[in-house]
């Protein structure tokens, strides 16, 4: 059986444009899964918020006693949440580190567990009012949909872990009607390098899932920015000013996000299960005195291009924002940063604008523009995948006229968070939930120790330019034990490497390792090949 395992995964990598178009017809499929699945995930979260909403409205005119119902439900939703986390540790927070160290070969799903506790929790703990996103949650259940379409159809390991970043891609696009951005996301985010069969399955499932989506919701972009004008050349100096605050911001988001949740660890005085009681009650008082700070925050964006929020206002908002994030996300229930880190950025921007018109005399038409801008750069700071964020950005607000903008205030902010050491948000988020599992360490394997070998599957990584690979002959080259190189793709040409074969920048390079050993050994290639870590 082993041998014939073996012989087929060997047919796929020798007739890779068939693999290639199968994983192409396989994202197509998984990617109108994962959109009807995410669609009912978005359409219960704005149920959800139009009856918080309603709730709250109330509450101001219904006196003392309404006001105490509603906040045993919160603690009682708190409860509820928490059990949920408790019995499946994979549905914490925003799901996308998980999702990253699964296709690394660090963490198992169980991908029907995980469908119904991120559904169920996410929608109970961001429709009561938390402070966290929809797009985290919506990633994880697109990758674990593609999981499971995986596991019913017995594919292997090496296509797995298409499917599942198929899954991922289909998630984003459908989570924020972006399609461009969920297959970016998959090769600057998830895999953090260029393949061409990752990218046509992640097309493939982002355009299936962004169909379902868009004939659901409207052909319409996720924010309405309806007067936005092209920014001048003239006022491109400012971007600079933009992109070193967001950088800095990004940063301090990174840090006080890691804290938060080691302050959340050391808490003692409370069970595990009850920690998302904490946030819940903070926003019952915030939906009572500052309800614009609610929820994700996608019509706090929008009101920032029809109402003129006083300076004052503003920063009362971005540090309440910033702050009820780190609490909510803090706790651990099922909730993304993207939403809420959109929030803060564009009401950076907005501030950033007042005070250029203010001491600078900038025309006031263009302070919607530093409040997309601020987005695409505030993102690019705490995620550091400045591409995919400009991308994102560019689909939410409808408009490709600021791209050249977009990426100039991205590659800004993403500079200034390289120079201060900063590492991306969802690297860090997964290194804690390693260290948690005793995992850290990927020479100790899948289970935390050195195992003896076990079921093999392929690795795909890519020769950077400049990589200690290239130019070099395999025999040249200190390979990791437990691993052979079994193919070699230069464009489309297959080459059955031997000795003597010379390694391109540029070059596709399948390896056969032990499972058990997969984040081990693609952690070295990964070096060897000039590739930013996983």
């Amino acid at each position: 059986m082993e041998a014939i395992k073996k012989r087929t995964i060997y047919h796929d990598i020798f007739h890779w444009k068939d693999f290639r178009l199968k994983v192409f017809v396989e994202g197509s499929i998984i990617g109108l899964l994962a959109g009807i699945v995410t669609v009912m995930f978005r359409y219960s979260l704005e149920a959800a918020g139009t009856l918080r909403g309603q709730i709250y409205g109330y509450l101001k005119t219904g006196g003392m006693i309404p006001i105490v119902a509603w906040f045993i439900v919160l603690i009682l939703i708190g409860v509820i949440v928490g059990l949920i986390v408790r019995r499946d540790p994979m549905a914490r927070g925003s799901g996308i580190p998980e999702v990253e160290g699964i296709l690394a070969g660090q963490l198992k799903m169980k991908w029907p567990s995980v469908i119904v506790s991120k559904f169920v929790g996410g929608v109970l703990a961001i429709g009561a009012g938390l402070s966290l996103g929809r797009e985290g949650p919506s990633i994880q259940l697109g990758a674990a949909v593609g999981q499971g379409f995986s596991r019913l159809l017995g594919r292997r390991r090496m296509e797995e872990k298409y499917l599942i970043t198929s899954g991922a891609s289909a998630g984003l696009a459908a989570a924020f009607n972006a399609p461009l951005a969920g297959a970016i996301f998959a090769l600057e985010e998830v895999h953090k390098t260029f393949s061409p069969a990752i990218l046509m399955s992640a097309v493939a499932a982002s355009l299936t899932s962004d169909f379902v989506t868009e004939w659901v919701f409207g052909m319409k972009p996720i924010f309405a920015f309806p007067a936005l004008a092209v920014l001048p050349f003239r006022y491109y100096g400012y971007l600079i000013g933009l992109g070193v605050i967001t950088g800095l911001f990004g940063v301090l988001f990174n840090r006080t996000l890691v804290k938060t949740l080691n302050t959340y660890d050391a808490i003692s005085f409370l069970p595990r299960s009850l920690l998302p009681v904490l946030p819940l009650l903070a926003g019952g008082l915030l939906g009572l005195v500052l309800p614009q700070t609610l929820g994700g925050g996608h019509e706090l964006i929008n009101s920032l291009a029809r109402i003129h929020f006083s300076l004052m206002m503003l920063i009362v908002l971005v540090v309440v924002k910033f702050a009820f994030t780190m609490i909510s996300y803090g706790s651990g229930v099922p909730g993304g940063i993207f939403l809420p880190l959109l929030v803060v950025g564009a009401l950076t921007g907005d501030i950033y604008g007042h005070l250029i018109v203010a001491y600078f005399s900038a025309n006031p038409q263009y302070v919607t523009n530093f409040i997309v801008l601020a987005m695409a750069a505030y993102f690019a700071a705490i995620v550091k995948a400045p591409i995919t964020g400009s991308i994102l950005i560019t689909e939410m607000t409808g408009s490709f006229q600021h791209l050249l903008a977009l990426i100039a205030v991205s590659m800004t902010a993403y500079i200034v968070t390289d120079v201060l050491n900063s590492k991306p948000i969802y690297e860090e988020l997964l290194e804690r939930v390693l260290t948690k599992k005793g995992k850290r360490n990927p020479s100790l394997g899948a289970e935390g120790k050195s195992p003896a070998g076990g079921k093999q599957v392929i690795t795909e990584v890519a020769v950077c330019l400049g990589s200690q690979l290239e130019g070099k002959r395999i025999k040249d080259v200190s390979w990791p034990a437990h691993s052979l190189i079994v193919s070699i793709r230069r464009g489309d040409e297959e080459i059955i490497p031997n000795g003597n074969t010379r390694i391109l920048a540029g070059d596709n390079m399948y390896t056969l390792v032990d499972e058990a050993r997969l984040g081990e050994v693609k952690a070295v290639f990964r070096h060897l090949a000039g590739e930013p870590d996983a």
